[in-house]
């Protein structure tokens, strides 16, 4: 039997029925995984694979909207993050020491996912580092029916003269033992709770954004600030590295603000134009989380991934 671990239903504002659990991983890191059962004719379960600086409680109102569609979900805190094990003494900041870490996360949350005997078909979504992550899993066989991505981090948005600048830098600071200072610009503060919602880069909706304040303000202790330099080299890394690989067997539908401004939309573009089953959906007026834009636009996400999912 698994460890119950703690979950703030309140704070998600999600399903009341969900339990989350202590899992393990090969390397002996502890993470918290969540899991949202459907009563009822359920269409299978939905893989939650997070972004950068998200814990599992900030997709109760997504979990919610899954759930009316007939899926059950299960979320995870990758390492780093919400209530997983962290590895520095300063919990606000955001590090992994190599992708290939995230990985063993994904093998701990499948072993989970087995033991729970979750629903088939399983069905994957990822947002923005967890659809790094997803991409790089699907790659080596993550067993899925069909994946949705959103705002996938396939590569940062970055000027010329910052990229040109980051990769000698973030290589450097690994080299001097400082892989864990910040990386410029950033610092040890949630985005969210030091950003008014008029300069947010992530949503037009305020009730979306009121939402991501209020989940911050009640967990700060599961809160990420900015990266720092090892994480920055290793994604520069991974994601020069998932470039040249082939797109998985695996359809997929995969969604893109027109106004992001955090991952590069192009490298998006590319990959999904080698995606022979996949389909890539470019919304206007919409920046870095589709999952949380205005109503209109999170509908017709929702019912274009369950779509997907159900056929």
């Amino acid at each position: 039997m698994m460890e119950e671990a703690p979950f703030f239903t309140a704070v998600a504002e999600g399903p009341s029925n969900v339990t989350a659990y202590w899992v393990h991983t090969d390397d002996k890191v502890r993470l918290r995984v969540a899991h949202w059962p459907y009563e009822g004719a359920i269409k299978g379960t939905v893989f939650v694979f997070p972004g950068r600086t998200e814990n599992i409680e900030k997709y109760g109102r997504a979990v919610e909207a899954l759930q009316s569609a007939g899926y059950s979900a299960f979320a995870i805190d990758w390492r780093g993050q919400g209530l997983s094990d962290r590895f520095d003494d300063d919990r606000m900041l955001g590090h992994v020491n190599c992708y290939s870490d995230y990985q063993k996360d994904v093998a701990a949350m499948l072993a989970a996912a087995e033991t729970l005997d979750l629903p088939k078909p399983w069905n994957l979504f990822g947002h923005s580092l967890g659809a790094c992550v997803g991409l790089r899993a699907l790659s080596e066989g993550l067993p899925m029916a069909a994946c949705a991505f959103s705002a996938p981090l396939w590569d940062i948005n970055l000027s010329a003269f910052q990229r040109f600048a980051a990769w000698p830098l973030t290589w450097t600071a690994q080299l001097m033992g400082k892989g864990h200072a910040y990386a410029p610009g950033t610092r040890g503060e949630s985005y969210v709770l030091t950003t008014p919602f008029e300069e947010n880069r992530l949503t037009h909706d305020e009730s979306s954004y009121r939402y991501y304040q209020s989940v911050s303000e009640n967990l700060k202790d599961q809160q990420v600030g900015g990266p720092s330099m090892g994480w920055l080299h290793q994604t520069l890394k991974e994601t020069r590295a998932l470039s040249k690989i082939s797109s998985p067997d695996v359809p997929c539908i995969t969604f893109c603000g027109a106004e992001d401004s955090i991952v590069a939309v192009p490298a998006v573009e590319d990959r999904m134009a080698r995606w022979p089953r996949g389909k890539f959906e470019l919304i206007p007026n919409a920046r870095h989380d589709v999952l949380y834009e205005v109503a209109s636009i999170r509908e017709r996400v929702f019912r274009q991934m369950t779509e997907l999912f159900s056929n």
